[in-house]
């Protein structure tokens, strides 16, 4: 006991000389010294850094929702059927889950899913997971709630073109839904409300899978490599992607313009201008969740990203800037501007591997 003793005593300060050998800020070269900031309590963890004066949210894991104490079992039921039935479109081939699939994050694999007869709209289906916390819903931020948003895609003639009034009637005739219907609202009768209320009650269930991040925030230190780990350091520093994507659902329930908006051009999308005609929303589209993301690709409103390496790169050279291309744009009120959150970022290969591999593990 007497020459252990004095090892163990000799340990202590070259331990505690290692943890204050650790530079401040840290610049990620030792995952020692990472490893020992973030085995720290998420409040302790270092600070994120953003660009601009954004209310960003502290991160963190995925928990299910608290349900509105309206939805019962047999709503949710209902609200399942009616979102993989094809029967809600005028063809009876294509329904909510044809463009939101379940092991895909509720996403697309598609840039744009083709819809009624093979019409193709302008937008990516965005994934569905943590839907349930959204301010707004679609790309643009047109439906203020999910019921609003539920009919939407079904009317639309670019995706299940039915005609809303004939879809009580069409369902009624179908056997089974007389019945469901009455044991989620009390009697059997079948309305656009109750259908919309039944499918967003569905869709408030829709959460995020758990993930290797989610087991490491709750405290298994393990569950990130030293390569991810570096990439959770750098989404939160150098790379400000929490000026964006905060808090549990890694969104800001924003909107942003990237510079795709294709102004004057084939694939031309407004984004949120169709919505309010301000001429600042021109080109600004919701921000996105990160929730699942490596599983909801491609990505952006219009599907343009088919890696998560190549929105990585084009985030690190300060995305889009497009220039009037006459001196009609020039003049145009309209014109887009990128927002001015987005800047270069300066990550070597190393550090884009690294953040990669933390995106991968949302």
């Amino acid at each position: 006991m007497k020459k252990i003793l004095p090892l163990i005593i000799l340990g202590l300060p070259f331990l505690a000389s290692a943890a204050s050998d650790c530079r401040q800020p840290l610049d990620g070269r030792d995952p020692g010294c990472l490893r020992q900031a973030y085995a720290r309590p998420l409040a302790e963890w270092p600070a994120p850094q953003v660009e601009g004066q954004v209310a960003w949210q502290e991160m963190a894991s995925a928990k299910t929702p608290d349900l509105p104490s309206m939805i019962s079992y047999p709503m949710l039921k209902l609200g399942i059927r009616l979102f993989f039935d094809p029967a809600l479109s005028a063809s009876g081939k294509i329904a909510c889950a044809s463009c939101h699939r379940p092991e895909h994050a509720y996403a697309d694999t598609l840039a744009v899913t083709p819809g009624h007869e093979g019409r193709q709209g302008r937008r990516n289906a965005p994934a569905l997971v943590g839907v349930a916390g959204a301010s707004s819903l679609f790309w643009d931020g047109r439906a203020p709630t999910l019921e609003h948003q539920a009919l939407g895609p079904i009317a639309d003639p670019a995706e299940m073109a039915m005609e809303l009034k004939e879809l009580p009637a069409k369902l009624t005739a179908i056997p089974g839904y007389a019945e469901e219907f009455a044991a989620a609202w009390g009697d059997s009768a079948v309305t656009l409300e109750r259908i919309q209320g039944a499918l967003a009650a569905y869709q408030r269930t829709l959460v995020a899978e758990r993930t290797a991040f989610d087991a490491f925030i709750d405290g298994d230190h393990k569950a990130l490599d030293d390569r991810q780990l570096l990439g959770l350091h750098l989404f939160r520093t150098k790379a400000r992607c929490m000026t964006c994507h905060s808090g549990p659902a890694l969104n800001d329930n924003e909107f942003h313009n990237l510079g795709l908006t294709y102004f004057g051009r084939k694939y031309e999308d407004l984004g949120r201008y169709n919505v309010t005609g301000k001429n600042e929303d021109v080109g600004k589209f919701k921000t996105p969740t990160l929730r699942n993301v490596s599983r909801s690709g491609p990505w952006m409103h219009n599907g343009l990203f088919r890696s998560l390496r190549g929105i990585v790169n084009m985030y690190n050279a300060g995305m889009f800037h497009p220039k009037p291309a006459n001196e009609a744009q020039a003049k145009d009120p309209r014109f887009p501007v990128t927002s001015t959150l987005v800047k270069p970022l300066e990550l070597d290969e190393r550090e884009m591997q690294a953040l990669e591999a933390f995106l991968k593990t949302l």
